[in-house]
């Protein structure tokens, strides 16, 4: 099982960060409920999530990716 390294959002500039937001809501299977959500909705959402921590990036370096995962509280 690989390890994840956390990224502090902050650490991106804002031009990685929205990057990263645009591209995290476009991929397939990312589920936000029942109700279907603009991309600008999504992205909202997502970037309060990592604002206020209850979401975090998690980059892989084996297979140098990264994803945007749950906070466990």
């Amino acid at each position: 099982m690989s390890e994840y390294l956390e990224i502090p959002w902050q650490k991106l500039s804002e031009d990685a960060f929205e990057g990263m937001l645009q591209e995290m809501v476009s991929r397939d299977g990312t589920d936000y409920g029942e109700q279907e959500l603009s991309e600008a909705e999504k992205i909202a959402q997502l970037r309060e999530a990592l604002k206020s921590e209850r979401a975090f990036i998690a980059f892989c370096p084996e297979t140098e990716s990264w994803s945007v995962l749950p906070r466990a509280r």
